[in-house]
């Protein structure tokens, strides 16, 4: 079994993982263009488990936050996020949010990035371990595409 998963491959997965007392963490994004913040940040992530889970949008969803966007799409991504050694497991969602996966897999913990206030993070209100970790300055896809379009000019 590879790390990029269906939901009902994932939910076995993690039925099994939690009877062996294994911590979930999970999140989720977009992660168009990965990048040394994405890095940081999943590497954080793990280090509150055992499992890390990652949630990516799919090229849909990420049309709907982000109308000029994907620019790499989704089987695209998530190879690229699995091939991570933080990352343990990938599944796509098509939803506007991750409200329905987290309701399904119940992560022991819930992270987002800093740029997301505690409160505000979908999943908050069924997963009481959340956080929301600090942010890396200066690194973001926005950031980078917006430098690729400047340099074509």
């Amino acid at each position: 079994m590879g790390k990029v998963l269906s939901l009902s491959e994932l939910k076995k997965e993690i039925d099994s993982l939690k009877a062996a007392g294994k911590r979930i963490v999970f999140t989720n994004g977009c992660f168009d263009i990965l990048h040394a913040g994405h890095v940081r940040y999943l590497k954080e992530a793990k280090g509150l488990g055992d499992i890390l889970i990652v949630g990516l949008n799919s090229d849909s969803s990420v049309k709907k936050l982000k109308p000029t966007r994907p620019i790499i799409p989704e089987a695209q991504r998530s190879e690229v996020l699995a091939s991570l050694a933080a990352v343990d497991y990938v599944t796509i969602f098509a939803e506007d949010t991750p409200y329905e996966l987290i309701r399904t897999i119940r992560p022991d913990v819930l992270v987002k990035g800093g740029d997301w206030k505690k409160t505000d993070i979908v999943g908050s209100d069924l997963v009481p371990d959340t956080y929301s970790l600090p942010y890396a300055n200066g690194i973001s896809t926005t950031e980078i595409v917006r430098k690729i379009r400047d340099f074509h000019k």
